[in-house]
């Protein structure tokens, strides 16, 4: 019954509106008039379609449409001269169904490379706006019409209700980083719409025992996970992972359970609004530094023959800049594509309550046309400033493959934030037992202030993280002293070098039981100081209960059980995700460790560093054992809260000599690494006498101590 309320509403709404908005002529046997110039992409009204395009360059827009699925197009309609307004071009065709078509422009344009303009008028063009992209609906299949990507004209009705945004202040997140498909595809996984939006959603009731409050999905952007298949050892190997682009405003068909013609993100929509019910927030990972294209040798699928010298970075003679190692560089400051990119940011804010995105090799987004840094770069301006996107997280990863690297530098107006690459970094050296770590890795913990001033940063810049998508796992991290990419078919040269792992003494799978609980141990304290850390912690899916790649830091192309996440190991190693859980549960009851507080009311200053004595410590290449404390207001303001967060990574026990308290207060030990599998969290905690307190640290442990009243 309401189904048909609403279409009879509908129906209701295309009479009205066709009465005031006729058409003027036929063109090809459509009926046709100029469109809305101002509302790019194809968009849907009562009685028609109306489509809008634009290029600087562009001589003549054609629109061509498409049977679902046909190789060649039934109708192809010319933009006529008068509906063009400056460089748009804009056309109403009356009469489409939406459910019955696909389209795609032909654009004519002169041809002269060493200017970078290579039209070419044989070739169909995805619109840069499209809102769903039509051309390889199952993943891992090519179409059997050939790789010809197409757009769909989608209907904007998902009805949000009373769903409401978390808003989750920075210093509050806990994200937890995974890839949409390799969340649920596994057989393990148990959920009805395995690799699936669907299917993620299944799994909101483990996220929620877990704890964090905030996901940051792999890519999502149509991709086309076909673009570089190849067959290594008998295995495909695709473009898993997701980083080449086809399209910035449509989600990935393939992620759907559903067949979602024209309709297509309502699955994606029902994920972010279930999501919201249950307090976590989403983050996309966005990738705004290159596409799919490639460089000279690469495709025609939109941008390049919409507009190659304006929408990539181009070096004298036409060639492409590659900044991000992957054949082009987009070219983010060019007012025009400004524009789209904060369009698109705007669109997912608007049409799918996205909470934050964390943008790729984002230094990119800071370059001049010509490929330099800039001081102030207009685009990360206007996104720092735009008051659509003004409650969105903004978290760059301040690289880029060009070798610009800005972790602490990053332009940011107090918006953005910025994966910290040092805190990564400098944990794991000081971790594994590097010489000279231990004041840097003090500095990290204590929230990274050498290198983000609170007074030009804010007191959220910093998303820590230890492990994430590009590179090795935490249980690898401590099982292996180098890369094992072999799988990938490169003879292991591609992935990072220098991954700061150790194998604690066996390379691989092993069956010693003292290196696996020594492996045990340290993945214990990489995850107990990340989550007792200032700043935003990150954790990378599967680390809470030991998945592996294998040895493998960049199974970027590994869509199997490689990097599947297996939940057989969710009971095999559930004494890890015990502890995740409660060192969450640690870091949410005390907001000292996630921000400055206030003043304490006795006068310690809100976060000091020690070594085996307090207020003291040694910046010597030897020195393996360090303290931060943390002093502030509790929850509710009527006290001090202070906590000791003590780190050794020596091979030998340590006696470390612990700060006075004032009179009152004494140390209790809450959590140590060192402790009995399940025994390592006290409760109630374990009284340490006196207040010039000691505690003797076993090797390679970390222990949290919290001053509680006598």
């Amino acid at each position: 019954m309401e189904k048909m309320e609403n279409r009879a509403n509908y129906d209701n709404l295309i009479e009205l509106y066709t009465k005031t908005l006729q058409p003027i002529e036929e063109i090809n046997g459509f009926k046709v008039r100029p469109g809305f110039f101002d509302e790019n992409g194809a968009v849907v009204i009562p009685g028609g379609v109306s489509f809008t395009v634009h290029s600087r360059n562009a001589t003549s827009f054609k629109l061509a449409l498409f049977k679902r699925e046909a190789a060649e197009p039934y109708a192809i309609i010319p933009f006529p001269d008068n509906y063009r307004v400056g460089d748009v071009y804009s056309m109403i065709v009356f009469g489409l169904d939406i459910d019955d078509f696909e389209y795609a422009y032909i654009v004519d344009g002169p041809y002269e490379p060493e200017r970078g303009l290579i039209f070419d008028n044989s070739k169909y063009l995805l619109d840069p706006y499209a809102r769903a992209v039509a051309g390889q609906r199952r993943w891992g299949m090519k179409p059997h019409y050939g790789m010809q990507y197409r757009g769909r004209a989608v209907a904007s009705d998902f009805d949000w209700a009373d769903s409401r945004q978390p808003h989750i202040p920075m210093e509050n997140l806990v994200i937890y980083e995974l890839h949409v498909r390799g969340f649920t595809i596994h057989d393990s996984s148990g959920v009805k719409n395995p690799g699936t939006f669907a299917g993620l959603a299944e799994k909101i009731p483990y996220l929620l025992e877990l704890g964090v409050n905030a996901v940051e999905l792999m890519p999502i952007f149509e991709f086309d996970e076909m673009r570089d298949l190849r067959t290594v050892g008998g295995k495909k190997l695709l473009d898993y992972w997701g980083y080449n682009p086809i399209c910035f405003f449509a989600p990935n068909t393939s992620y759907s359970a559903e067949l979602e013609y024209n309709r297509e993100g309502c699955e994606l929509k029902k994920l972010i609004k279930k999501l919201h019910e249950n307090g976590i927030e989403v983050i996309l990972d966005v990738v705004f530094n290159h596409t799919a294209e490639g460089g000279e040798k690469g495709p025609f699928i939109s941008l390049k023959g919409f507009d190659n010298s304006v929408y990539y970075m181009l070096a004298p003679g036409g060639k492409y800049y590659d900044f991000s190692g992957c054949g082009n560089t987009l070219n983010c400051n060019h007012p025009i594509v400004q524009r789209m990119i904060l369009d698109c940011l705007r669109y997912w804010v608007i049409e799918y309550r996205v909470d934050g995105f964390r943008f790729d090799l984002a230094s990119i987004l800071g370059r001049n046309e010509d490929g330099t840094p800039m001081g102030n770069p207009p685009l990360l301006q206007n996104l720092a400033f735009d008051p659509i996107l003004a409650n969105v997280k903004l978290i760059a990863e301040a690289w880029d493959a060009g070798g610009l690297y800005q972790v602490g530098t990053f332009p940011s107006w107090n918006r953005w934030s910025e994966w910290n690459g040092r805190y990564r970094d400098d944990i794991r050296r000081f971790l594994k037992g590097d010489s000279g770590m231990a004041f840097a890795a003090a500095e990290r913990i204590g929230g990274s202030l050498d290198i983000y001033d609170p007074k030009h940063r804010g007191l959220s810049a910093s998303v820590n993280f230890i492990t994430c998508h590009d590179g090795f796992t935490l249980n690898d991290l401590y099982s292996y002293n180098s890369k094992h990419n072999e799988e990938n078919g490169w003879d292991n040269t591609d992935g990072e070098d220098y991954n700061n792992s150790w194998n604690c003494g066996a390379e691989g799978e092993t069956v010693d039981e003292e290196v696996l609980e020594l492996r045990k141990r340290m993945m214990k304290n990489a995850l107990a100081v990340l989550l007792s850390s200032r700043g935003t912690p990150m954790l990378l899916v599967g680390d809470e209960f030991k998945r592996t790649q294998r040895g493998n830091n960049n199974a970027y192309c590994q869509d199997n059980e490689i990097s599947w996440l297996n939940w057989n190991l969710l009971q095999e190693n559930g004494e890890m995700f015990q502890f995740v859980k409660n060192m969450i549960k640690l870091r949410k009851k005390h907001p000292v460790l996630r921000l400055c507080t206030g003043a304490a009311y006795c006068g310690l200053p809100h976060v000091s560093k020690h070594g085996v004595n307090p207020w003291y410590l040694d910046g010597g290449k030897e020195t393996r054992v360090i303290g931060v404390m943390f002093a502030g207001r509790n929850q509710d303001d009527s006290a001090d809260e202070i906590i000791y967060v003590a780190v050794n990574s020596h091979w030998e026990n340590q006696t470390v000599v612990l700060p006075g308290l004032p009179k009152g207060m004494e140390w209790r030990l809450a959590v140590n690494t060192a402790g009995a599998a399940g025994e390592e969290f006290m409760e109630p905690s374990e009284k340490l006498p006196g207040t010039d307190s000691k505690i003797e640290m076993e090797p390679r442990s970390v222990a949290v101590l919290i001053a509680e009243l006598l």
